[in-house]
């Protein structure tokens, strides 16, 4: 059927409606345009669609350049021009936030880019295994299934990433460093995590890996704004550091702006689903106490060696493991603290949300990687007094939909 795309809604779908009002979220389409849309899914309320053909195109349509887009679920917005992505994304999330927090996104809110392609430092990869047990490439998962797309070249990964999997990862199996596929029920149960530092230095991860491989092959250094942040390629780190400096710039100002209204002081930065305690290393120099709390252990093992190696004589520095909530219900943050928080795509488990309202907090910094568990919690938070002083947006991933965001909340 023939339908007439309204706008765009997150998760970069187009958004139609059939002739009987149902609304219909359709892969591939972009506003304005008319498709030919062939069904996928439908319930009684709403449906889902693909485009077959574009009758009347977007003037902001173009060619995909990658071969294998539309069957990899990495990338979905590879049909609208680069440039263009993030305008549509403000669109989406200024509804988004209108609809789900019943509030308004500042006016100068602005979304920062980088580099469209070639960008992406991080990635999972699948071996195609031949039948000596080799490595004949790799292979990412397809949209919605868990059946494998094989790849020679990447072009949202960096150089130095497509590089090292036409090369020397597929060594490690000749080489018999990997496991041989047969101790796993399936070939595909093998994944290679791989990281690129910046520099083009490739660190990787494999499950089973000896502790001296791991410690030689899959730790790696990251020079950001002058400091040098330990992290391996089993655990998360950031996937666009060509992008990171802006958001490390924005939470900086953030932070001395809130030391120099009095909204927050420096006897104090908690730093909330710390991770490899990004945030508090490039910050410690600013404050008299620092406690990071993250649960994964990896994490923070990294973050104890972040946090040592320069924090001043006079700063207190404690790391500790434990789910956020847990900590917060334990502890009363009495004074007007420097908090920040960077929960996952979940947001902020209910507890910790109750326990900020307690709390003497006047000043919250809150870095999302989901729009919209972020404007659920602003909306929970907004209830307790807290108001949005600034947002910023950070499109660390493009010919994605997936938009990272900066919340700036004092009461």
């Amino acid at each position: 059927m023939q339908l007439r795309i309204i706008k765009m809604v997150q998760g970069g779908n187009g958004m139609a409606r059939l002739p009987d009002g149902r609304v219909c979220f359709v892969q591939g389409a972009l506003p304005g345009e008319l498709c030919e849309v062939e069904l996928t899914f439908q319930k009684k309320d709403f449906t889902r669609g693909r485009v077959v053909s574009v009758v009347e195109p977007s003037p902001d349509r173009v060619v995909p350049k990658c071969p294998l887009y539309g069957k990899c679920g990495g990338c979905s917005l590879q049909h609208l021009e680069s440039s263009k992505q993030t305008e549509y994304m403000e669109q989406v999330e200024r509804e988004n936030f209108r609809r789900l927090a019943h509030a308004e996104l500042p006016e100068d809110f602005v979304i920062h880019t980088g580099n469209p392609w070639g960008y992406r430092n991080r990635a999972r990869v699948v071996p195609q295994f031949v039948r000596d047990g080799g490595c004949g490439g790799f292979a990412f998962r397809e949209q919605e299934s868990n059946a494998l797309i094989p790849f020679e070249n990447c072009p949202v990964l960096t150089p130095a990433l497509n590089e090292f999997l036409q090369g020397p990862a597929r060594k490690l199996f000749a080489s018999g460093v990997l496991s041989h596929p047969g101790r796993f029920a399936r070939p595909d149960e093998v994944s290679l995590n791989v990281f690129d530092n910046g520099k083009g230095e490739v660190s990787y991860f494999y499950r089973g890996m000896s502790r001296e491989e791991f410690q030689k092959n899959a730790v790696s250094v990251v020079e950001i704004e002058g400091r040098k942040i330990e992290a391996d390629a089993s655990v998360f780190f950031q996937s666009n550091l060509g992008l990171l400096p802006e958001l490390v710039k924005s939470v900086r100002h953030a932070v001395d702006e809130g030391l120099s209204n009095g909204n927050a002081c420096n006897d104090w930065l908690i730093d909330l689903f710390s991770g490899v305690g990004f945030f508090a290393a490039l910050l410690q120099d600013k404050f008299k106490r620092i406690t990071t709390v993250e649960r994964d252990e990896g994490c923070l093992k990294h973050a104890e060696k972040n946090l040592s190696v320069i924090s001043p004589a006079t700063t207190t520095v404690e790391n500790v493991s434990a789910p956020a909530e847990e900590w917060l219900a334990r502890h009363v943050v009495d004074i007007p603290a420097t908090l920040i928080v960077d929960p996952p795509r979940t947001g902020l488990p209910g507890e910790a949300l109750d326990a900020f309202v307690r709390s003497s907090v006047k000043r919250l910094i809150y870095v999302s990687c989901d729009p919209v568990t972020l404007a659920r919690d602003y909306a929970k938070l907004a209830t307790a007094g807290f108001k949005l002083d600034h947002a910023e947006g950070f499109a660390f991933y493009p010919q994605t939909p997936h938009l990272e965001m900066l919340f700036i909340l004092s009461r």
